[in-house]
């Protein structure tokens, strides 16, 4: 069974190569790696190059942005599981993909999803936060839980039906995505209590105050949009289960 792989990346020349070795380490190997660079104008694309023996397919154009990009990549891959490793991001360890694919042999199960930390920018064994998730239920999303979207791998069949991300949205489209993933549909979800992903931190949503606000804003507007009503304690409880991430 094959998973494909996909990072975006545009003018990060210094983390591009953790990322690009991260997927390459991996004991899985039947994995389809493609790199989307909206054209980089730093080094960016000459250190993807150095490794393009080993990835399946690079693009460098102009594009929209991030989602755009990741839109792009789902667009050209052929596996049967798709991921999203970002350029800041690692896999904790060598043999995340292929606990996951262990958990795709069960055909019943579309959605696979982990833990996430992150780390400081410039050491990956300095953690900083901890986000813990836990399985699907009902209220999930309305007690303040989403799963960290860098650890969830889904099966390409299940893009045709939820459709890909919303590039109306400048910093919430994977929120939007996950929310049309669960409560819209009824795909089989499974929870690993594992580490899958290190992220550095910084990111565009948690970049600034008036992104952090935006970004609230453009999560409210996805419950909306989806003819959803968001809980009155929303956003409370999304901040509770942020500040206990950082004392876990």
């Amino acid at each position: 069974m094959k998973i494909s792989i996909i990072t975006v990346v545009f003018n990060n020349e210094s983390t591009i190569s953790t990322a690009i070795e991260s997927v390459l380490n991996q004991t899985y190997k039947d994995v389809e790696y493609i790199i989307i660079d909206g054209k980089s104008t730093d080094n960016t694309l000459e250190i993807i190059n150095k490794y393009a023996s080993s990835i399946s397919r690079i693009v460098s154009e102009p594009d929209g942005g991030i989602y755009d990009a990741m839109n792009k990549g789902i667009a050209l891959a052929t596996g049967d599981v798709i991921g999203i490793l970002n350029s800041d991001d690692v896999y904790a360890d060598n043999n995340v993909l292929s606990n996951i694919m262990q958990e795709f042999n069960e055909p019943t199960i579309d959605v696979v999803y982990g833990n996430l930390v992150y780390v400081k920018s410039n050491d990956l064994n300095q953690v900083v936060r901890k986000w813990q998730s836990k399985s699907y239920y009902p209220n999930f999303f309305e007690d303040g839980h989403v799963p960290p979207h860098p650890s969830l791998f889904i099966r390409k069949e299940v893009y045709a039906r939820v459709g890909t991300f919303n590039q109306k949205m400048r910093l919430a489209a994977d929120y939007e995505f996950m929310l049309r993933l669960f409560k819209l549909h009824n795909f089989k979800s499974k929870y690993i209590d594992k580490l899958f992903v290190k992220m550095r931190l910084g990111g565009a949503t948690n970049g600034s105050v008036k992104n952090i606000i935006d970004g609230n804003k453009e999560i409210l507007k996805a419950w909306k949009n989806n003819h959803l009503k968001a809980p009155f304690l929303l956003m409370p409880k999304r901040i509770l289960k942020r500040l206990i991430q950082f004392i876990k």
